[in-house]
């Protein structure tokens, strides 16, 4: 340990600890459409308070719970359900005040002797949650026992706050660049996407030329298209596009070669992503039973609720002639030819066939899954093969970029979580943390 730190209580270097309001505080019938946002579970995952969909209340109403608001620069903490959460709200928050679940509880740091920033990158390194969770239960639904006088007695290192700053300076750093990589995937799939729906589900083109109206596309694409629709099962289609059931262009779970017990990438479904083609993190594991795949393939979830959630992915992450796998829950699906392999991804995001899918689920309630043998009703309308070439060429560049993005986000998050145990237990000083960063993360 370095000779400036301390360990200190949480209870002498926190102004205040306090917890979430009773669970019949905060129900359905008091959310609002805009007011004072409520915290949950999912906007903590990553170390700053995720300014994603909220639920609200009124004004009134957070005030008559004044000991449960929260404000920028609080440490908020899970203490039942998915325990061991960990995240700050940061000063460029989207609002001022907040309002914890009746799951949260949280920290006001004494700025004289912590920061916000240096308390929860140390509760979420491995003796920080080791810590944290010393006294949870896992009977029942997990949660940690008296989490608010737990929390005040739990004893942490704390250095200078020059250092503290120094230390969340460099993950900070980490996590600022994972985040704007984040955000670009999240444009350039949008593009792909509304690309996708622009031509092959809204058929805006085509509206454009029966009206008379510039297409707004290069002459050589808008001359592809056609000016006029016809009928088909599906309705309006543009003239001459052919309606089709789904296995006609789409291959459904196609048969891929892996022996029992061979080790394999493996791809479980809390890693399946629900937004996003490119899943957090993929394992290698002996094959047991699941589903196969390869490099081109689509994942889609085909049980509830993981199916209404939007898990779907499109494998690009394996190496050339490989062979994953996953869950049994898995829809694999493979574009024929001439159909782009990622035409089949950005199909399987679309409301269209979502709804269809959640449409023909079947089964007990909470186990429900749509069949294969359901997606074989299931019509889409195909352009010629000359569009479809640009449309992969298009997307084929969108695509290439997230998966380098995420690529680097995934070194960024082994360096970050190499770094930290280290940085906050004052084993790694911060001169050759901030060398180690600029050589592996930014050359």
């Amino acid at each position: 340990m370095a000779g400036e730190w301390q360990i200190a209580r949480i209870e002498d270097v926190a102004e205040k600890v306090g917890i979430g309001p009773f669970g019949s505080s905060i129900k359905v019938e008091t959310f609002v459409s805009a007011g004072i946002p409520v915290i949950s579970g999912q906007h903590l995952r990553d170390s700053r308070v995720k300014d994603s969909s909220f639920n609200f209340i009124t004004e009134k109403h957070a005030d008559r719970l004044r000991n449960a608001n929260v404000m920028r620069g609080d440490v908020i903490f899970t203490h039942a359900g998915n325990i061991g959460q960990v995240a700050y709200i940061p000063q460029d928050s989207r609002y001022e005040r907040y309002i914890l679940s009746q799951r949260q509880f949280y920290m006001r740091c004494n700025k004289n002797y912590a920061i916000p920033e240096f308390i929860t990158y140390f509760f979420r390194s491995a003796v920080g949650q080791h810590k944290l969770l010393a006294n949870a239960s896992q009977v029942g639904v997990p949660s940690i026992a008296q989490p608010v006088s737990f929390l005040r007695k739990i004893e942490i290192p704390i250095p200078p706050i020059s250092e503290q700053l120094a230390i969340a300076h460099i993950l900070g750093t980490l996590d600022d660049k994972i985040e704007l990589n984040r955000k670009m995937n999240e444009t350039l799939e949008a593009m792909a996407r509304a690309l996708f729906k622009s031509w092959f589900v809204d058929f805006d083109p085509v509206r454009a030329k029966a009206e008379g109206r510039d297409t707004g596309l290069p002459k050589e694409i808008a001359d592809l298209f056609p000016d006029e629709f016809e009928d088909s099962e599906l309705g309006e289609i543009p003239k001459k596009w052919k309606c089709v059931p789904l296995p006609e262009a789409v291959r459904v779970n196609p048969a891929r070669s892996l022996k029992k017990g061979e080790v394999a990438p493996y791809l479980d479904m809390a890693n399946m992503p629900t937004h996003g083609h490119c899943p957090e993190q993929v394992v290698n594991k002996p094959f047991g039973s699941g589903m196969k795949f390869i490099n081109g393939d689509t994942l889609v979830a085909r049980i509830t609720p993981c199916l209404e959630n939007g898990k779907t992915a499109f494998v690009d992450f394996l190496e050339d002639g490989k062979v994953g796998w996953g869950s049994t829950e898995y829809i694999v699906l493979r574009p024929n030819p001439p159909l782009p392999e990622e035409f089949a991804y950005c199909l399987a995001r679309t409301c269209e066939f979502r709804e269809f899918a959640i449409q023909n689920m079947t089964g007990s309630s909470g186990r429900q899954r749509v069949s294969t043998d359901a997606l074989l009703h299931f019509h889409l309308c195909l352009p010629p093969a000359s569009l479809l070439g640009i449309f992969g060429r298009a997307v084929q560049h969108f695509f290439s970029r997230v998966s380098e993005n995420a690529r680097q986000s995934r070194n960024l998050l082994v360096i970050r979580d190499t770094l930290l145990p280290k940085l906050i237990s004052g084993g790694l000083r911060v001169p050759e943390a901030e060398r180690l960063v600029e050589q592996e993360a930014f050359l």
